[in-house]
C-alpha cells in the first residue's frame, strides 16, 4: 500500500507542472513580442525621420517626380495625413514580426544579414506591390522605380535597426 503523501504529492505534480508550462510559454511569449514591438517602434521612428528628410531631398533633386503629386490622381489637403505619418510605425512593426521569424535562417555578419533581409522584403512585398501600383494608376515609370528604391533603402535601414536590436 502506498502512503497517503505520495498519494497527494502524484496528484498535485500534474496540475503544477502544466501552471509551470503555461508561465514559461507565456513569459517566452510576452519577452518575444515585447522585442518585436520595442524594435519595431525603434526602427518606424528613425524610418518617420528619414523619410521626411527624404521628401525635401527628393523635392530638391528630382523637381520633376515632385511635380507629379499635384496631379488629380493623388488626394489634396492633409486630412489623410495621419497615414502618411503612420506608414514607417506599420512597415516597421510588422518587418520586425518578419525579422524575428526568419533571423535564425539568415547567417553572416550585422550588417550582412539586415541588407539581405531587406532585400528579400524588397523583392517579396515592394516588388509586386509596385508592379501593381503601376499597372493600375495612372503614374509615371520614374515615380513607380523612386517608390520602389526608397521602399527598398527604408528595408535595408529597418533591417540593419532590427540585426542590431534584436539580434
Amino acid at each position: 500500500m502506498r502512503p497517503k503523501n505520495r498519494v497527494i504529492f502524484v496528484s498535485f505534480r500534474g496540475p503544477i507542472l502544466l501552471y509551470l508550462r503555461h508561465r514559461i510559454k507565456t513569459n517566452q511569449i510576452r519577452s518575444t513580442m515585447k522585442k518585436i514591438f520595442t524594435s519595431g517602434l525603434l526602427a518606424g521612428a528613425v524610418l518617420l525621420v528619414v523619410g521626411y528628410a527624404a521628401l525635401y531631398v527628393v523635392i530638391k533633386i528630382f523637381p520633376g517626380i515632385a511635380e507629379e503629386y499635384y496631379s488629380p490622381t493623388f488626394r489634396e489637403g492633409s486630412t489623410h495625413l495621419w497615414m502618411y505619418l503612420a506608414h514607417p510605425f506599420i512597415m516597421a512593426i510588422t518587418f520586425s514580426w518578419f525579422w524575428e521569424n526568419f533571423k535564425t535562417n539568415i547567417h553572416g555578419s550585422l550588417v550582412y544579414r539586415g541588407l539581405w533581409v531587406g532585400l528579400i522584403y524588397g523583392a517579396v512585398a515592394l516588388l509586386p506591390a509596385m508592379w501593381l501600383t503601376f499597372s493600375s494608376v495612372a503614374i509615371s515609370l520614374k515615380m513607380v522605380t523612386s517608390w520602389y528604391l526608397y521602399g527598398l533603402f527604408q528595408a535595408c535601414l529597418a533591417g540593419l535597426i532590427f540585426a542590431k536590436t534584436n539580434p
